[in-house]
């Protein structure tokens, strides 16, 4: 996806939007990474009305990048229903994504730097691990299960985490009854 935007500080309506924008990225690309796609995939580009050859520029230059990446997931290695998966638990994250930007992660930024220098922080990374990216894991897990029952080997093997890891979120996810061990199967299903 290309973006484009005002320049930062320049912008007509006097907003910060254009600062939520490059926030909403930073974390987008956080996203793409934590569920296995290539954050370049992600383009946000400022410029001004009158930029038509920064624009024209900008948008060659990603379509170049994406055609190097190869089609979503394919370039990745990805099955199409991993894919599928970790996609639905992004979208059905969504809201709660926006209620830890507003509330844990926007900051009164005034430049660009001081913005990508906040998202690559540990700080930022130990915030994303701690509000999001747990609940990414369980929302993938109920994704692929909506296909159909599976063991934990194989929920590990399609989202690229280890058993130990999948145990931990079916254990905690068969707490709050998302998800419960089917004995006739020998597999995880739905609850």
């Amino acid at each position: 996806m290309f973006m484009g935007g005002c320049h930062l500080n320049e912008c007509n309506y006097i907003t910060h939007g254009n600062f939520h924008a490059l926030s909403m990225v930073n974390i987008s690309r956080a996203l793409l990474k934590d569920v296995g796609l290539n954050p370049e995939r992600l383009k946000l580009k400022f410029m001004s009305g009158s930029e038509a050859n920064v624009y024209v520029e900008g948008v060659n230059e990603f379509v170049k990048k994406i055609k190097e990446l190869g089609p979503l997931g394919k370039g990745e290695g990805m099955e199409a229903s991993a894919l599928k998966a970790k996609l639905e638990a992004v979208t059905n994250l969504i809201p709660y994504i926006r209620l830890v930007e507003r509330e844990r992660l926007r900051g009164p930024f005034k430049t660009e730097e001081e913005c990508n220098e906040f998202f690559a922080s540990d700080e930022f990374k130990g915030l994303f691990e701690e509000t999001i990216a747990d609940k990414l894991a369980v929302g993938q897990i109920v994704a692929l299960l909506r296909q159909q029952p599976l063991t934990t080997p194989e929920i590990a093997k399609a989202l690229g985490l280890t058993p130990s890891e999948v145990s931990r979120f079916l254990i905690s996810s068969s707490r709050q009854k998302f998800v419960r061990y089917d004995a006739g199967l020998k597999r995880y299903a739905l609850a």
